[in-house]
């Protein structure tokens, strides 16, 4: 599967933005999607998660109640909706998956397969 991802930019603390993820080729159903993001002289990091009907998500402890994972399996797209943006979510964000992850290494950006090209959201204060 190919992974694409859009929709960073320039925005204001306490704005938003929506990040989006298109796949291409089959069986997106079966793959499990994530957003991870590196800020500069950082490791990524892991955001947050979506199963692969798109019931079961996982936040990081810092974006909960500010990012908004979803999935829609009809148009292999998966979306990340980031409220109340802050300078310390600045970052280059990255889509990923993986249809064989285990599920003790979905954490870890290392285990993931698939990525698309990094989208660059910058908060200012």
């Amino acid at each position: 599967v190919q992974l694409q991802a859009s929709g960073g930019g320039l925005v204001q603390a306490g704005g938003s933005l929506r990040l989006s993820c298109a796949a291409s080729g089959r069986a997106f159903d079966t793959y499990r999607m994530g957003w991870f993001r590196q800020a500069p002289g950082k490791e990524r990091e892991f955001v947050v998660l979506i199963s692969r009907s798109g019931d079961v998500t996982d936040y990081r402890d810092s974006v909960k109640g500010r990012f908004t994972i979803s999935r829609d399996n009809a148009k292999n797209t998966v979306y990340l909706q980031m409220n109340s943006l802050k300078p310390e979510d600045t970052a280059v964000y990255y889509c990923a998956g993986d249809s064989t992850i285990h599920l003790s290494q979905i954490f870890y950006y290392k285990a993931y397969a698939y990525w698309g090209k990094g989208t660059q959201v910058t908060v200012s204060s």
